[in-house]
């Protein structure tokens, strides 16, 4: 988009404009400038993000062994690749024999270990070709023991009245960064210059984007990085005062409601009260992420399979569809059945014994088919249909395009008893095709843990 930059004789010029008989000799020169038009977050509104665990994904555990796999991705719809760090990790008080991913002691290089910057920049170029973005994990919280900044610049990190840098919580592999010093953010904001810059990225996922980090380094980030190109940022964190400079943001806590409804300690009320008070405190046109796993919850607190168990599908579907932008985790498309190592090697099986991926694929798909399911303000709203608290059913509409959801949030058969009369009639199941007579007077029987969507255009 080009933007029409008018000298400071503005209003001079506006009123002379005005009239009839304007002299050419007040005419100045107008000068055009390329200037980026923000179009993240529509774009992202019908995708699915896919996080990357470049170490696991594959034998070798490469970027090049990646991007082999690049097609299949494709094939399934994925349309953002969240790339999980893949700078160098530090050695001093490492964790385990590899360490962890968040743990930097370079952020402008590659880890030897995944490949090259060639390597990378490969494959960011086949993304882009296949229609996909790519947005890299940054963080920007803390950097390892043995990052440079640690001899040259110890008063970018946080420090005790001693003077000695400190780390957070149990991370003693990582030295806390203090954002309150303008030459700390001044130097991370290069780093993330340089890939956005010299390799091309889409965004980023930001790490534990808003504790210990003021919201006015964000503000400076984007100031900086957002005239370059039109990046996605998507930050992990639950709070709404992050839209302000973010695009998307971690619906934690719905994470966590969905776990507690798997073990049968919250219900389906819970989860539609949630949706209905984050539209009140976000708004409709936030993204919000939601999910059911990704490198924390599966490598700390377990499988999809040992936290909803029977469920896992039931889950999925309400995260595709219900509310917010869906993301899933290298692997769970293919029944991820172990908790990944979190500091060591430990492929993934993609035998996918419950030939799981065709399912997430028609997740994929009626995500980015029907603009009701959109996330964000292209979307619709979501509206409740049901009464009962095992059973949530909701209603989505946007133009011609209608999206019902029945998802029975329990082990045992349950009612449907719908209460808007509008949704009366037939309809075919999105993944079996086995047809729905929907009445408020007639309740239909669902079986445990069933989930059905219907779509109408």
């Amino acid at each position: 988009m080009k933007l029409m930059i008018i000298s400071g004789l503005f209003l001079t010029l506006f009123i002379a404009a005005c009239q009839p008989q304007a002299s050419p000799a007040n005419e100045v020169e107008v000068v055009e400038a390329e200037v980026t038009t923000k179009q993240f977050p529509e774009k992202a509104a019908p995708l699915t993000v896919y996080e990357v665990n470049i170490r696991q994904h594959t034998p070798e555990g490469t970027i090049g062994a990646f991007i082999e796999d690049l097609p299949r991705l494709q094939d399934m719809g994925i349309g953002i690749l969240w790339i999980m760090p893949v700078q160098p990790i530090g050695k001093k008080n490492r964790k385990g024999p590899l360490g962890s991913y968040y743990s930097i002691s370079d952020y402008r290089t590659v880890n030897p270990e995944f490949g090259t910057e060639d390597d990378f920049q490969h494959l960011i170029n086949t993304a882009h070709e296949m229609g996909m973005y790519v947005i890299l994990d940054w963080v920007p919280n803390h950097t390892a023991w043995d990052h440079p900044w640690i001899i040259e610049h110890p008063d970018y990190y946080a420090q005790d009245e001693a003077g000695n840098i400190v780390y957070e919580a149990d991370w003693t592999d990582i030295a806390l960064l203090d954002h309150t010093n303008p030459d700390t953010r001044q130097a991370m904001i290069a780093d993330m210059k340089y890939w956005v810059e010299e390799l091309d990225i889409d965004g980023f996922r930001c790490d534990h984007a808003g504790h210990e980090i003021p919201l006015y380094f964000w503000e400076e980030a984007t100031a900086e990085l957002d005239p370059i190109k039109d990046l996605f940022w998507l930050a992990e964190w639950d709070g709404a005062r992050m839209h302000l400079e973010f695009d998307a943001t971690y619906a934690w806590e719905l994470l966590h409601l969905t776990d507690q409804v798997g073990k049968g300690e919250a219900n389906a009320d819970t989860l539609a009260n949630w949706i209905q008070i984050d539209l009140q405190e976000y708004g409709q046109h936030p993204l919000r992420m939601t999910m059911i796993t990704n490198h924390d919850e599966n490598s700390w607190n377990g499988t999809v399979f040992e936290r909803y168990g029977d469920g896992h599908k039931t889950f999925a579907a309400f995260i595709f569809s219900a509310y917010g932008i869906p993301m899933l985790y290298s692997g769970q498309e293919v029944g991820l059945d172990k908790r990944l190592k979190f500091f060591e090697k430990d492929t993934i099986d993609w035998s996918d014994p419950q030939q799981l991926q065709p399912f997430y694929t028609k997740l994929v798909t009626l995500k980015k088919e029907n603009p009701a399911l959109w996330a964000g303000g292209l979307g619709g709203f979501t509206q409740r249909i049901n009464q009962g608290s095992k059973v949530y059913a909701f209603k989505r509409e946007k133009e011609n395009n209608t999206v019902l959801g029945v998802m029975n949030f329990s082990g045992e058969s349950q009612q449907l008893q719908l209460t808007d009369a509008s949704v009366n009639g037939t309809y075919s199941d999105y993944f079996t095709g086995q047809s729905y007579d929907l009445s408020t007077e007639n309740p239909v029987t669902l079986p445990p843990w069933q989930y059905l969507i219907f779509v109408q255009n």
